[in-house]
């Protein structure tokens, strides 16, 4: 939940009624996620994924990684972008859930261009040897840090990477939070803000993506 839609719902309407239109497959699927999923909230949703589209677009990817595939939005929205041959590989460990993504999947324009796979993230970023262009990370908070150690070697310079829920709904301004989800976050954001290797900059976008670039 972004944080205009639950302390200034008027703003947030105000932010949608100004942003691109989002494309009918991605409204019927958000529609399904908020009928048939019991956290619906998890999904990127309007203004973040217009902000994925438009990433996407202008740097124009032929490699995309996303850790946390929920029910495909975010994947549809990064998909946008991607050069001719290029491809997505998104990650989730939800069997039960899969149905929902592999179903607009292959609705989409992007359907020969996504590898959906139930998979570990972790075990895949240490079994793969290929580079991306962009990564997205919306995943289990309590491997953040781990992520992003995991995800740096496979990056080079210009490749984007954006963090998901980096403000943790204000737990970050904690400081001696007891949750260790909150805990890791707090570690990823300093991690990410002392890294030479990178420019970085926290978006308060929704609940907060740490956007990051490689020099």
């Amino acid at each position: 939940m972004s944080y205009f839609e639950e302390k200034h719902p008027e703003m947030d309407r105000y932010l949608e009624d100004h942003a691109s239109l989002e494309p009918e497959i991605l409204k019927k699927l958000r529609r399904e996620t908020y009928q048939k999923t019991t956290q619906p909230h998890m999904i990127s949703g309007y203004q973040q994924g217009r902000l994925l589209s438009i990433i996407s677009k202008m740097i124009n990817p032929k490699n995309v990684l996303e850790i946390g595939t929920f029910t495909g939005y975010a994947t549809l929205c990064l998909a946008d972008g991607l050069s001719e041959g290029g491809k997505i590989t998104t990650l989730d460990v939800n069997e039960d859930l899969a149905y929902l993504p592999k179903k607009y999947f292959a609705e989409s324009e992007f359907s020969s261009q996504i590898d959906f796979r139930i998979q570990d993230a972790k075990e895949f970023l240490k079994e793969t040897d290929e580079v991306f262009d962009l990564v997205f990370i919306d995943a289990d908070k309590e491997n953040y840090a781990e992520y992003f150690r995991l995800i740096k070697p496979k990056t080079k310079s210009g490749s984007v990477v954006l963090f998901d829920n980096v403000l943790w709904y204000g737990k970050v301004l904690d400081e001696n939070p007891k949750q260790k989800s909150t805990q890791i976050i707090k570690e990823l954001n300093d991690l990410v803000a002392e890294d030479e290797d990178f420019d970085n900059l926290i978006l308060p976008l929704r609940d907060g993506v740490n956007f990051l670039r490689r020099k």
